[in-house]
């Protein structure tokens, strides 16, 4: 990789870089904090010792910060969804010229870690983008940038290096205040990503163009980043040109993907599918009035196909609805007793989706 390509990258797409700085009320930080802890905390009047500097006029506090592109002429920026994760705090974004603009969130991806955000009361069509590449033809080797708000701290941080993989999954919590959750179809990156990073684009050096949104590292590991495919970004993005918000499918069922050692566990047919699990406290196997409850899809079924492709760890139900958009078909075949079922089921919307407003 030369430095006179990487030069042009940087100065073709840093100016559409953006740190986000996150902010709340000292009152609502106060109010969060359970009434256990103020007892183990040197405050016995219940109010934090936090220095007027780092108070601003508005009696905010900043709490967190991250970083974002923008992809629109009007100010609208892609982020991740746990940057921007708190419903009651305050976003401001600083642009590549160091200026400060408030911003209103439009959209929360509810299965990937994606966010579309918009800057407020600026020119319209006035500001500088990153263009979105394809993310559907990378190759391991391609070089890539990384560009981002390196710890929360320095300012657009740029690193180089390369795809190292495809298709990887990690599980993780996308904000502390969230359940753990798998994250699949990643990009991995030996480009240095860290925590700040997050919501920065991931470059391809080629073409100047974002091919994926950092995201995630793996503390205690070297040179091993994520970031989700930038084609997720284009699908969110359209759907809130056309619907206001995004559409995510539901099928409506907990499963776990079988393989060789559940089968022998639990004596089952085959090692490999989509088994669906019982109840799990308040969490029913299969959703009521859901897609999967209307086309009887029972527990202990076991899902071993999708539109004719083999569910297995490699491809997983969570796969293929990334594949597909509400009101689809899916077709199903299921061992249920031993017997061969098929299903044929239209996918609705998934209720989880935010509508920011609404």
């Amino acid at each position: 990789m030369s430095n006179k390509a990487i030069f042009k990258t940087i100065k073709k797409v840093m100016p559409a870089v953006v740190s986000i700085s996150i902010s709340k009320s000292l009152i609502d930080i106060e109010k969060e904090i359970p009434p256990e802890l103020w007892q183990m905390l040197p405050f016995p009047d219940h109010h934090l010792d936090i220095p007027e500097s780092a108070i601003d006029a508005h009696g905010r506090v900043k709490i967190g910060g991250g970083s974002g592109f923008i992809v629109k002429n009007d100010g609208t920026i892609i982020t991740n969804k746990h940057v921007i994760a708190d419903p009651h705090a305050e976003y401001t974004v600083i642009t590549d010229d160091e200026k400060r603009y408030k911003a209103r969130v439009l959209a929360r991806d509810p299965i990937d870690d994606i966010a579309i955000i918009k800057i407020e009361g600026a020119e319209k069509n006035s500001f500088p983008i990153v263009e979105l590449g394809n993310s559907s033809n990378l190759q391991l080797g391609q070089s890539v940038l990384a560009i981002g708000n390196a710890l929360g701290l320095f300012k657009n941080t740029v690193s180089s290096g390369i795809i190292s993989g495809l298709a990887r999954s990690i599980t993780a919590a996308p904000d502390p205040k969230s359940p753990m959750q798998e994250l699949r179809g990643l990009i991995q990156t030996d480009s240095a990503i860290n925590p700040g990073n997050s919501g920065g684009p991931l470059v391809d050096l080629e073409t100047g163009k974002a091919i994926g949104i950092n995201a995630a590292i793996v503390f205690g590991a070297q040179n091993l980043g994520f970031a989700i495919p930038v084609n997720a970004v284009r699908r969110d993005l359209e759907d809130l040109k056309k619907h206001g918000h995004i559409r995510r499918p539901l099928l409506g069922l907990r499963y776990i993907t079988l393989d060789e050692n559940l089968k022998e566990k639990m004596r089952l047919p085959v090692d490999y599918g989509a088994m669906i699990m019982g109840p799990k406290q308040m969490m029913p196997s299969i959703v009521p009035g859901s897609p999967a409850d209307k086309a009887g899809l029972k527990e202990n079924d076991i899902i071993i196909e999708c539109d004719g492709k083999r569910l297995d760890h490699g491809k997983t139900i969570q796969d293929v609805l990334e594949e597909k958009a509400v009101d689809d078909m899916l077709k199903l075949k299921i061992l249920r007793n031993g017997k061969e079922v098929h299903a044929e089921i239209r996918l609705a919307e998934r209720k989880l989706a935010e509508k920011i407003g609404e």
